[in-house]
């Protein structure tokens, strides 16, 4: 098998490996958003709330992806900067139905953006509105606006309307993040 790697990789048909955190609030939707990502014959059925952090693997065209999906509960947030240095990329989930915790989300994610392991890195952060299939939800134009994503000027950033259960958005949001990762310099 080594001579395989070897040769795949001098022919350019390794896939480079990353790192990606998700984050965002409990219940917003990111071990749904993963269990999506993950090949079919290993997703899970039952979803639980993730305790700490979960650790999973999925590819797409050309990169393989290792997604540490981090618990949103207010205990478990402060082991998110634990990760940071190693991440080359970020998904950050809202629940875009949820709109009492929007600011709790918008403080979350500054803190993120204004750590010293993320602050001076042109990281690409990709935003899901997750939820967005519920009636009440907010619009992609309200998430932005709430969380005063146009205030990011340092980061590519992109943000994509999704609907965990269903898959949808999902795809769109692995294509831009993955285009975006293979043009930084890591």
């Amino acid at each position: 098998m080594g001579l395989l790697d070897k040769l795949s990789g001098w022919l350019g048909l390794k896939k480079k490996e990353v790192n990606v955190l998700c984050l965002g609030l409990d219940n917003s939707g990111k071990t749904t958003i993963i269990n999506q990502l993950k090949p079919s014959n290993t997703q899970t059925q039952d979803i639980v709330p993730t305790i700490g952090f979960n650790i999973e693997k999925f590819k797409s065209s050309s990169l393989s992806f290792t997604v540490f999906d981090m618990s949103g509960q207010s205990r478990y947030r402060n082991l998110w900067e634990h990760y940071y240095k190693e991440s080359h990329a970020i998904i950050f989930v809202i629940d875009s139905g949820d709109k009492l915790r929007m600011v709790v989300a918008k403080e979350e994610l500054d803190t993120l953006l204004n750590h010293q392991d993320i602050r001076s890195r042109r990281l690409p952060v990709l935003f899901f509105a997750n939820k967005s299939d519920l009636r009440e939800a907010m619009s992609l134009v309200k998430v932005s606006q709430l969380l005063c994503l146009e205030n990011i000027k340092d980061k590519p950033w992109h943000i994509c309307a999704s609907n965990a259960v269903k898959g949808e958005g999902l795809l769109e949001g692995v294509d831009w993040l993955q285009d975006h990762i293979k043009t930084m310099k890591t």
